[in-house]
């Protein structure tokens, strides 16, 4: 009996929002680490203004270097998805292939059996390439296209967790066109907010975009810098605690999600007042405790906790979930990332290394997750 072709992936990476870099370096980690024996990597990148090229699978090239951030250029085979039985390039449809268009060729680049997007922010990771993708009946890892967008809205998200049940530190939003139409009327919003203040983009990641303002002056300036990544704005009052995160890995066929172990990042550096960008990727000033320094009862509540998080949003494949502990003991959710940074070093791989399952079949389950789920309404 001829042996089983070996799974073909695409590893989707780029991307048109501001995390296209992050996304890159996440991309570089994932070819060093898959299993080239087992499986079939086809690297594909999306330019910043949306084109899909194939790519070079060196790693190397995707890596984040000192006073460079890669970037997805544009390329001479421009690919798209085609129905394959009408050749209609603009087409989805079950039997779709990846059709490369070099300079005036038309090559069929083959079966795709799972899609891997290591996409981060809008276009990426908050349902819209889901959709597509559904529409092509292609499997793909991760969450599925509503569940990716409540959790990239970190307005939506927060009214989800508070239906839940979940205790949801206080916040204002507010929208691109309350903002122009009328700014000063605009912040009112944040009146009954205490400081400190952390302005954030609503739908971005990675830390971008975001400000803590300990002066109230400060806060028109600070939503200008958080609408340069999204018209939609999110401020939050600060919340004193401790920031513990807890990485969620879905189950196989009918098994409930499994939980890591919690993790704590503790940022050594004066110059950074949270965990921003440049800790989180640049600098070697962020450290993770894993397990966290709590109390045995308190990690087996957070624990439970991520999971139900992850079930509230219909979440599916991997989610990280971020809380507040205080000093009385209470958990308050911050948010959930369908697409947490995925980098050997980021605290989802992280956290799953302490729990008993290395970066290399993090990747392996992820797949195996993908090919096992059915596409379509579920």
């Amino acid at each position: 009996m001829p042996a089983s072709p070996r799974p073909r992936v695409l590893l989707l990476f780029g991307g048109r929002s501001s995390e296209h870099s992050v996304s890159c370096v996440t991309a570089a980690s994932v070819m060093k680490a898959i299993d080239r024996q087992k499986y079939d990597v086809i690297p594909v990148g999306i330019t910043k203004t949306g084109q899909w090229t194939l790519v070079d699978s060196d790693p190397g090239e995707w890596t984040l270097a000192s006073g460079r951030r890669p970037e997805v250029e544009a390329g001479a085979s421009q690919l798209h998805l085609t129905d394959a039985e009408a050749g209609d390039e603009l087409s989805v449809a079950k039997e779709s292939r990846l059709i490369s268009g070099a300079n005036g060729e038309i090559k069929d680049l083959g079966r795709i059996d799972v899609v891997f997007p290591l996409l981060h922010g809008p276009f990426g990771e908050d349902g819209t390439l889901q959709g597509m993708l559904e529409l092509a009946d292609l499997p793909y890892v991760g969450a599925g296209v509503a569940s990716s967008a409540i959790g990239m809205d970190k307005h939506y998200m927060k009214v989800v967790f508070e239906a839940a049940g979940f205790q949801v530190g206080p916040y204002a939003v507010i929208t691109d066109k309350q903002w122009r139409r009328d700014p000063a009327a605009a912040l009112e919003a944040a009146d009954g907010l205490e400081l400190p203040l952390f302005v954030k983009p609503a739908r971005a990641g990675s830390s971008m975009g975001i400000t803590r303002v300990d002066d109230r002056e400060r806060l028109r300036e600070a939503v200008e810098a958080a609408r340069e990544h999204d018209p939609k704005v999110v401020i939050e009052q600060g919340i004193i605690g401790r920031e513990i995160e807890c990485g969620v890995l879905e189950g196989r066929s009918e098994q409930l999600p499994r939980a890591s172990y919690p993790g704590e990042i503790s940022v050594s550096d004066e110059g950074h007042t949270f965990y921003d960008f440049e800790a989180k990727y640049v600098d070697d000033s962020a450290a993770l405790s894993c397990p966290a320094d709590l109390p045995e009862e308190a990690q087996q509540a957070i624990r439970r906790l991520a999971v139900a998080a992850f079930d509230a949003v219909g979440a599916e494949g991997l989610a990280r979930v971020d809380f507040f502990y205080t000093s009385e003991g209470q958990w308050v959710i911050n948010e959930i990332n369908t697409m947490p940074g995925f980098t050997p070093n980021s605290m989802y791989p992280q956290m799953w290394a302490k729990t008993g399952i290395e970066y290399s079949e993090l990747i392996d389950e992820l797949i195996a997750l993908a090919l096992e789920r059915p596409l379509g309404l579920r």
